[in-house]
């Protein structure tokens, strides 16, 4: 890449565009298909992939981030929970710092054994607020965080708590209902956050139709991160960025005719 992905982020968010990123599970990728499906990914016109999941219990993960650069040209970030899902072969890594819970372990603990790993492999490093939402139902982030999400009809927690992580220093906003969420991040919440920060916010977790990517983007999202949804069947792909390009169109026609 020419140009930095927060680089890339920040542009797209000041001109009102709206991605949509897919998020790979190691656990859940055959790496024998890898070519396959990332070539389907970047053709459907998607713009990040993500690599990551709450647990790690294959042994592929470097190789699979590998065979991934080779077959495509969009921008590969990790999504870690934990030191062992870091390449050298990703573009760039989210570094991860759970704001929404008190665990000290993952608002730095955890980062300080990552850095002195980071500082010696290529890759650029994104300071990232995430942010666990209520779903609806527990979910295997909360469990293994050891942290109570932020409850689903408390936008207003939701927006103070990017507003610090801002303030700290933090350079994106990632709000995750969790993978296999019963109801995605409210539009709700999503707004409050979005009227609140001045840097690129993150949607993903229960967004599992085109029109829940559609509102999500509506609403605010700058990058919509859908997973789950594509593991069986990826010719949906293109339907979600049909819907995040149609919300992106209403918000500048709407400020051009304001």
């Amino acid at each position: 890449m020419s140009k930095t992905l927060m680089q890339l982020l920040v542009e797209s968010k000041n001109e009102g565009r709206k991605q949509l990123g897919i998020l790979l599970d190691p656990d859940k990728t055959d790496i024998k298909n890898v070519d396959t499906l990332v070539q389907t990914i970047e053709k459907a016109g998607a713009d990040i992939i993500l690599v990551g999941g709450s647990l790690l219990t294959s042994n592929h993960f470097n190789e699979m981030i590998a065979s991934i650069k080779r077959f495509t040209t969009l921008p590969v970030v990790l999504f870690p929970s934990s030191i062992y899902q870091i390449s050298k072969d990703a573009d760039a890594i989210m570094f991860l710092s759970l704001i929404s819970g008190r665990n000290p372990e993952l608002l730095i603990g955890k980062h300080v054994e990552a850095a002195p790993i980071l500082k010696h492999i290529n890759i650029e490093v994104i300071p990232t607020g995430y942010m666990l939402i209520d779903g609806g139902k527990p979910t295997t982030a909360s469990y293994v965080s050891n942290t109570l999400p932020i409850p689903a009809n408390k936008p207003e927690i939701a927006a103070c708590t990017a507003l610090a992580g801002q303030f700290l220093g933090l350079q994106l906003i990632y709000l995750d209902a969790g993978s296999g969420a019963s109801t995605p991040v409210s539009k709700a919440m999503i707004s409050s956050v979005k009227n609140i920060i001045h840097i690129p916010l993150i949607v993903g977790g229960g967004i599992n139709s085109p029109e829940m990517a559609y509102d999500a983007a509506l609403a605010g999202a700058d990058l919509v991160v859908v997973g789950n949804t594509f593991e069986e069947d990826q010719s949906l792909i293109p339907a979600f960025v049909t819907a995040i390009k149609s919300a992106e169109k209403i918000i500048k026609n709407t400020i051009s005719n304001a």
